[in-house]
């Protein structure tokens, strides 16, 4: 399919790899493959924009924090411009918001829009779904399978002191979900279900101090596998949303979710 780039995110999307982890690294895990990029452009903004970006999803930078472009400056050693600039294509993407005299802060996070986030991308994976099963071909499937495997012997969780999600798991996880829309071979689909995965996995971070529940999510990947290869796109769709739906409800358990008050 050769690689999409996401004209909202700037995100690049192959058919093998896109990594988001929710574990907190000095460049967040999402930000490496357009950090490769902005090496080669070499320009502070590009660099700085991976680096806000990464405290956003890890949560370092929590919803409704203010950033202030002095302080990052100072932190980065970067010039006020390249954090003014990296900061307008955040606001953009709708990971910061931009307010008249108040400067900059990180988007809020709220129980409504998680609820439409999670619906919306329900939609999106449904229809790339079904054009992947329609359309894809054999490298579609062994890509499909392939990355089941890799997720199903890697540990959901490491450290036995204080259990926290595995960074390898989560990256395995993407690569699964983005293998089952990899046989879809509309690049629009694809940008807006990066974008969409990209957004819920803000949310996702939520999970890591949530008390896991009984569920075998294994066994929810398997299913959805099944159902991509024996081309049962009836099948696979109702089973992607329930898998997306059940994610969505345990985040609504959140302290910062729950009571439909919006985090902030």
């Amino acid at each position: 399919m050769g690689r999409v780039f996401n004209p909202y995110f700037q995100i690049l999307v192959n058919e093998k790899y896109f990594f988001i982890d929710i574990i907190s690294y000095d460049c967040h895990p999402f930000a490496v493959q357009r950090t490769s990029r902005a090496t080669e452009a070499g320009t502070q903004a590009d660099q700085t924009y991976d680096r806000l970006l990464a405290e956003i999803l890890d949560g370092r930078l929590a919803p409704g924090a203010k950033i202030t472009i002095s302080e990052v400056a100072v932190r980065l050693g970067f010039s006020p411009g390249s954090i003014r600039e990296a900061l307008s294509r955040l606001a953009a993407e709708k990971w910061a918001i931009a307010a008249a005299q108040k400067g900059y802060s990180v988007a809020p996070i709220s129980t409504e829009e998680l609820t439409d986030l999670t619906g919306t991308r329900i939609v999106i994976e449904q229809l790339c779904l079904r054009a992947a099963i329609a359309h894809g071909d054999v490298e579609w499937e062994t890509s499909v399978v392939a990355a089941y495997h890799r997720l199903h012997r890697i540990p959901v969780y490491v450290g036995e002191q204080a259990p926290r999600v595995n960074p390898a798991w989560v990256g395995a996880h993407m690569t699964f979900h983005e293998a089952l829309a990899g046989g879809c071979s509309s690049p629009w689909m694809l940008n807006v279900r990066a974008m969409l995965y990209a957004q819920s996995e803000r949310y996702r971070q939520l999970s890591a101090a949530l008390d896991r529940e009984d569920r075998d999510v294994d066994a929810e990947h398997k299913a959805i596998l099944d159902a991509c290869i024996a081309r049962q796109a009836d099948r696979a769709c109702e089973l992607i949303d329930s898998h997306l739906t059940r994610t969505m409800k345990i985040l609504l358990t959140s302290p910062r979710l729950r009571d439909g008050k919006s985090a902030s």
